[in-house]
């Protein structure tokens, strides 16, 4: 299980750094194909095959590479 520090679940786990002002982990599935596609949540249009949930403060809980039930 991956603990994901500072998602922002009413947009997305961004992909680029320089857009946020604060600091935000990597996807680990991203990191594994080497792309900057893969979101935990787009608000109202999809959840992450891996994404478990989260716990305060906006820590996204994944599973990868274990895909949830």
């Amino acid at each position: 299980m991956h603990k994901l520090r500072g998602a922002n679940m009413d947009i997305d786990l961004t992909s680029e750094q320089s857009e946020i002002a604060w600091t935000q982990d990597s996807c680990p599935w991203n990191a594994a194909e080497g792309v900057k596609t893969h979101r935990c949540a787009v608000k109202n249009v999809s959840i992450c095959d891996y994404f478990a949930g989260i716990e305060p403060l906006d820590t996204v809980l994944c599973r990868y590479p274990e895909k949830s039930s």
